[in-house]
């Protein structure tokens, strides 16, 4: 019960987020009509799809963080280093996406489900960012 209160309780941090305002297009003109766009606040989601979404994009937005600064760090890399991070970083995220499965499995076949597993690889991603800044920092 901890677990899931922790995890509620940074889901709903999710509404704090300060990602701005996403306009999404209908696919197709009738449904434009009905429709003309929605707009997804993350600074108020109100449903648990807004939620999913926030999650998707926090977690993108902690995904090219990532990639940014690991292409920054490989180029100061010697060759022998440089495939030993490209390892090192294949195996992290096989274990990243494989210990957010096991977090979601706890709540299979809910609707916080994908916020959980989205959450969980945002969160961890962030971790593995800061690591490579390290690398990065003691490189320089």
């Amino acid at each position: 019960m901890k677990l899931f209160l922790q995890k509620f309780l940074s889901i709903t941090a999710f509404s704090s987020l300060s990602i701005g305002t996403l306009t999404m297009a209908s696919p197709t003109p009738e449904t434009s009509k009905i429709q003309l766009a929605q707009k997804l606040n993350c600074d108020n989601a109100q449903t648990q799809t807004e939620i999913n979404r926030c999650a998707q994009l926090s977690y993108q937005n902690a995904d090219k963080k990532l990639n940014q600064v690991y292409r920054q760090l490989l180029p100061t890399l010697s060759s022998s280093r440089k495939q030993k991070l490209i390892t090192a970083q294949q195996a992290w995220i096989k274990f990243r996406d494989s210990s957010c499965e096991f977090e979601r499995s706890a709540f299979q076949g809910g609707t916080i489900a994908p916020a959980i597993y989205l959450g969980c690889l945002e969160q961890t991603t962030q971790q593995r960012t800061e690591q490579l800044q390290e690398y990065l920092h003691t490189e320089n």
